[in-house]
């Protein structure tokens, strides 16, 4: 697409899903902040093209390439594509690559982290718009002259610093995130692109085994009496215990977990990113499971129970530290109901439930790989 005179043609080349979604939501201001901030008097028009430009790879030299392709074939001013993969490159985490010439720049989403990503993420989009638009003539190394910081990495407290790029690369401009606040950061990007909440109506039949044992255990006087004698650090115990029995089985029985045979550092960095992120995942998605089981416990305790009939059972009267106690023990049981009810459901709905459509066809792709 030819720019129109005086209009600047901007260009947000998403991947499906989550940075779709990202890139509509921020198109709708971007035109106005950007001829704001350019103070130049341009004008700039933005547009969202939504495909899976990431298909197959995850090298940010070849999608850069793919980018710089599509830009051109399309006669786009400026082109900014956005993705939920983590890219890396010399063992470093990719935020963005620049490409001044072509008027080219891919951002990883998750390096940006889990908070505010909608602002982060419109930022980095403007910054590196408005530093493409640009002059884009180069140095004799390539390099374009005078380039300033992108203004959202280049805070003094920010994990993100200028990176290597080599000659034959198409990037002229890299920043990375590294070291212990980059990993966190981009395990956290990670973990929000998965979306946790979903896997609480993803699991609807380990959810019908956890609720009909927590229903069954409500109304049996064993459990009564063995929850009345519980203190508070056994409680703990059989929470801990139950919540990690159900994310360790979720992971085991849908193979959840990234293995390589590759032997590259980088390779294992990989694959130690991947896993944190499903354990992670999974976990806040038991938890809230969990959660929800107590409350659900608590209200069924209170309309179903007598407290003569408990006093009689357990020696102790009805009170709401009883209520609280066997609603947190139930929970605890209900959630191994719920692991053992896991079981039915198939690999591919505990995928489902766990990530997103194009995180499902990132590991397919490296189960294929490590296959062949």
């Amino acid at each position: 697409m030819a720019a129109s005179q005086g209009v600047t043609n901007v260009v947000l080349l998403a991947d499906p899903d989550a940075p779709t979604e990202i890139a509509q939501r921020m198109a709708r201001m971007l035109p106005d902040r950007l001829a704001d901030k350019s103070g130049q008097g341009r004008r700039f028009d933005v547009e969202v093209v939504s495909e899976p430009f990431t298909a197959g790879t995850e090298d940010p030299r070849t999608l850069m390439s793919r980018v710089m392709d599509r830009a051109r074939a399309e006669r786009w001013d400026i082109v900014v594509a956005l993705t939920d993969l983590p890219l890396h490159s010399h063992r470093r985490k990719l935020v963005v690559d620049l490409n001044h010439e072509h008027g080219a720049a891919l951002l990883s989403l998750p390096s940006l982290g889990g908070w505010r990503l909608q602002r982060k993420a419109r930022r980095a989009v403007e910054e590196a718009v408005l530093s493409l638009a640009g002059p884009r003539a180069c140095g004799v190394e390539g390099a374009p002259p005078n380039q300033t910081p992108l203004e959202p990495f280049a805070g003094p407290l920010a994990p993100v610093r200028p990176g290597p790029v080599d000659e034959e690369e198409a990037a002229d401009l890299r920043y990375v995130t590294s070291g212990p606040r980059g990993y966190l950061r981009v395990l956290v990007g990670m973990v929000r692109a998965n979306r946790p909440w979903r896997l609480v109506p993803g699991l609807s039949k380990a959810l019908a085994a956890a609720l009909a044992t927590g229903a069954i255990a409500t109304v049996n006087s064993t459990v009564w009496s063995l929850a009345a004698s519980l203190s508070t650090p056994r409680l703990v115990i059989a929470m801990v215990g139950s919540v990690g029995l159900m994310i360790g089985w979720l992971i085991v029985d849908a193979n959840l977990w990234h293995r390589t045979a590759r032997g590259s550092l980088e390779a294992r960095q990989k694959a130690r990113l991947y896993n944190a992120s499903t354990v992670l995942t999974v976990g806040i998605g038991v938890l809230v499971c969990y959660v929800g089981l107590l409350v659900i416990n608590l209200l069924w305790a209170l309309f179903i129970l007598n407290d003569q009939v408990f006093a009689s059972m357990t020696r102790n009267p009805l009170h709401a530290t009883e209520y609280w106690t066997l609603s947190w023990f139930v929970a605890s049981v209900a959630t191994v109901g719920g692991a053992l009810g896991s079981g039915l459901e198939s690999d591919e709905a505990i995928r489902a439930a766990a990530y997103p459509k194009r995180e499902q066809e990132r590991r397919r792709a490296l189960q294929d790989d490590h296959g062949d």
